[in-house]
């Protein structure tokens, strides 16, 4: 009998391989960072919490992600980086452990009006090959089913130069899917010509009324004056037949006006390509406008709006044709794949399926290929970005979330949340940036950015589990619980707004009264038509301000003061105390520094490297002349007042020698909406989702209007934020006002006066009222999705 030794196995010891399972930052400094060091675990779910404007974004985004890309873009050859965007390296000490970032933001998509949610994606693509290869009859290539590209055809003499050269007579075609009538945009527009021009009036007195085009404008307006084809000083309405369709539709021609080469074309044409071949959510709000009052968008009458032309939509697979599969939901599209067992395109359908499948497993079966991209919500835009990364075989990388659960149900919540574990489970490090609560709490590690927002956040002052941000004396600790009470008492309504037959998108002959004077809350599951029932559906002059979701545009020259207007009365406040012009004080006119031109930074461009940008040493980034600094209002230079948070600024202008009511109105509103840490010349650029919209609102806030339309106004509004939100709605409900209110947030719902939820689900499951009542009903009734959670939220 022999006796064991007994010696202890040792465990393998850890190969250096596995030992990097950290990020590691360091002295960040990027925007508000306040020399932030933190390290986050790999292969886990982290979500980064803090109030608007603390820091998230800048440590995720512009630090993380923005360094994981540039260093990846460098593996690449020179030649190639000199076709890419060149990014600058983060201000950061030390970033260690990076992993290849796939960044899935907020950012709204393509808003050309020929971007569909199919040409986003790769879904129309396979849908083209599918039809050329099984559609009958066969009319061609993947080419003749897009309405993106025209038909072609040439023909000629050409010269090939091999050996003798030969003159050769060749023909060309092309078959294209584009509808040659609306030129694939699936609308025709027609012109309202008394909102075009002032026909009492002559060129020469202004008579063009569209926006940008002056009296004086050379490049627009003279070149109608003084091509000769026009009498300028004949007011229009005395023009005869010919000189009335020569200003109104004449083709190009070239004309030459003081001895410069110009091309004159009709006033019509001119317009469509200039301000009608963007899409209506990317137009500035003043070309907007304007567009909403001349022109009037019909359904293109020999397409019926699909875009496609005749022999695109004459080709049929099982009876259905392109245009068809693209305006099918994409739930039912998916089944309509799923049954065409055709061998000879296997792999194709397959792939086909797997993206169809995708759309419906992140909660947007509702949607249809054929829905142009730039109508896509912030959040459903998101969420059709994730589609390609869906059952994608890659592992090890790092993927960022801006607040993936936006525009989402409390219903649907569940779902992303599974998708964004299904990602880390499959080895991938996620970085989420949320506020909303039953997504922090699904995190494996939580960090926390604050403890305020602007020069008040920027530092990290809490790393841990969810438990013990529960315990944490932070902003996100405190309010992490927070569950409002259903509002006992209600407002009663001064009257009604009146919809009736509301059928835009997946309404049903929907009728409903909107009370006045009240809180009202538009409620439902993604895609059930609450956006459809009120931003289409309000009757058209009943003084709505409606704000929306459309993205703040503006380079890095624009700042709050620029946005908002408060900059005129500013400028007008300095001009009239030192006695000179008000352009003086702008950095975008007269005042600006000449050595960089008002930016304040000098910008050398290094080819296919990242430019660099330094202080500039004439102004010391200030954008002003030295002699503009000389002026002062107050005791203060124009770049002093810029540099102002709004909250001394409010006081600035509030009394004394620097008192200036239209300017004060402005920042009181500022404050009111939360912003009172912002400088005023602050960059745009810089600003998080939530911020700017609140600017919006505070701006918006300004305009005359008896009801104001605000569209899921919680986006990027940290749990804090939402309870002086819903004191603003109040006061603005107070103050005469009617507020209707699309939202998902169950804390807005609570506070409401009135519910109106639509579905009972989305897409044509949807685009029904299916409750209008008080919210404590809602609760008590749980006859819906959104009752049951709003019961469970209030625990009623």
């Amino acid at each position: 009998m022999s006796t064991a030794t007994g010696t202890e196995t040792q465990p393998p010891a850890l190969h250096t391989a596995d030992s990097h399972d950290l990020i590691r930052v360091h002295g960040a400094r990027v925007n508000n960072l306040d020399d932030v060091s933190v390290a986050i675990p790999k292969r886990r779910l982290t979500v980064f919490t803090g109030v608007s404007g603390s820091g998230k974004s800048s440590l995720v985004f512009s630090t993380i992600a923005a360094e994981s890309q540039r260093m990846i873009n460098e593996t690449y050859s020179a030649f190639v980086q000199g076709f890419m965007p060149t990014l600058a390296r983060p201000d950061v000490d030390v970033l260690d452990g990076l992993t290849t970032a796939i960044i899935v933001d907020q950012e709204r998509m393509g808003a050309d009006v020929r971007s569909t949610v199919g040409t986003a994606t790769d879904a129309n693509a396979m849908l083209r090959i599918l039809f050329s290869r099984l559609g009958q009859p066969h009319i061609g290539s993947p080419n003749a089913f897009s309405f993106n590209t025209p038909s072609v055809r040439a023909s000629g003499a050409i010269t090939v130069e091999r050996g003798n050269k030969k003159t050769e007579k060749q023909t060309f075609t092309r078959a294209g899917g584009m509808c040659p009538a609306c030129e694939g945009r699936g609308t025709v527009s027609d012109f309202d010509l008394t909102q075009l021009f002032d026909d009492s009036k002559s060129l020469t007195e202004g008579a063009i009324t569209v926006p940008g085009y002056k009296s004086d404008n050379f490049w627009t307006v003279r070149v109608y004056a003084e091509s000769g084809l026009l009498d300028p000083d004949k007011p229009i309405r005395d023009y005869t037949e010919t000189e009335m369709r020569d200003f109104l539709y004449r083709e190009p021609m070239k004309v030459k006006v003081d001895g410069v080469n110009l091309t004159y074309e009709g006033l019509i044409p001119k317009i469509r390509k200039s301000m009608l071949s963007k899409d209506r959510e990317g137009m500035q709000p003043h070309i907007r406008e304007f567009v909403d009052r001349a022109v009037v968008f019909t359904p293109c009458p020999d397409c019926g709006g699909t875009r496609l032309s005749e022999a695109a939509r004459s080709s049929r697979i099982d009876g259905v044709n392109i245009a068809d599969a693209c305006a099918m939901q994409i739930s039912d599209l998916a089944e309509w794949v799923g049954g065409l067992g055709e061998p000879s395109v296997a792999p194709l359908l397959a792939k086909l399926r797997h993206t169809l499948d995708s759309f419906v497993e992140i909660g947007l079966g509702y949607l249809s290929l054929d829905r142009p991209s730039g109508t896509l919500s912030g959040g459903e835009a998101q969420r059709t970005k994730m589609v390609r990364h869906l059952g994608s075989s890659l592992t090890d990388v790092t993927y960022v979330f801006d607040e993936p659960t936006t525009g989402l149900h409390p219903h649907d919540i569940q779902r992303m949340n599974d998708l964004l574990l299904r990602l880390r489970d499959k080895g991938n490090t996620v970085l989420v940036v949320e506020h909303e609560p039953e997504t922090i709490e699904i995190a494996d590690h939580v960090v926390d950015i604050g403890p305020g927002a602007g020069r008040h956040g920027g530092r990290i002052v809490f790393e841990g589990a969810v438990e013990g941000l529960r315990s944490a004396d932070t902003l996100t600790g405190r309010h992490l619980d927070d569950r409002a009470r259903l509002k006992e008492a209600v407002r009663t309504p001064k009257g009604a707004l009146e919809i009736r037959g509301a059928n835009a998108h997946n309404l049903r002959d929907v009728d409903v009264d909107i009370p006045l004077g009240v809180l009202t809350v538009i409620t439902g599951v993604a895609g059930s038509g609450k956006s459809s029932l009120v931003h289409s559906s309000v009757p058209a002059g009943a003084g709505v301000v409606s704000i929306d979701q459309a993205a703040i545009r503006g380079s890095r020259r624009s700042n709050p003061a620029t946005y908002t207007g408060l900059l005129e009365p500013v400028r007008k406040a300095f001009a009239k105390a030192s006695g000179v012009k008000p352009g003086l004080f702008s950095a975008n006119s007269e005042g600006a520094c000449p050595n960089c031109n008002g930016a304040g930074v000098v910008y050398t461009d290094l080819a296919m490297m990242a430019g660099v940008s330094t202080t500039c040493e004439e102004c010391d980034g200030k954008r002003f002349d030295a002699s503009v600094l000389e002026y002062r209002l107050g005791g203060r230079d124009i770049s002093e007042v810029l540099a102002m948070p709004v909250t001394e600024a409010a006081e600035f202008f509030g009394a004394g020698e620097a008192r200036t009511p239209a300017a004060h109105r402005i920042l009181e509103r500022l404050e009111q909406v939360g912003l009172g840490y912002l400088s005023l010349g602050q960059p745009l650029t810089t600003l998080s989702g939530g911020e700017r919209q609140r600017l919006k609102l505070a701006t918006h806030m300004s305009e005359k209007g008896g009801v104001y339309v605000l569209d899921e106004p919680t986006t990027g509004l940290h749990l804090a934020d939402v309870e002086q939100l819903l004191g603003l709605l109040d006061r603005l409900v107070d103050s005469g006002k009617s507020v209707i209110v699309i939202e998902h947030h169950q804390a807005v719902m609570a506070h409401a006066d009135w519910i109106v939820d639509l579905g009972p689900g989305a897409g044509h499951d949807g685009g029904r009222v299916v409750f209008e009542g008080t919210p404590a009903d809602l609760a008590a009734a749980r006859s819906t999705l959104t009752g049951e959670h709003l019961a469970a939220y209030a625990g009623a």
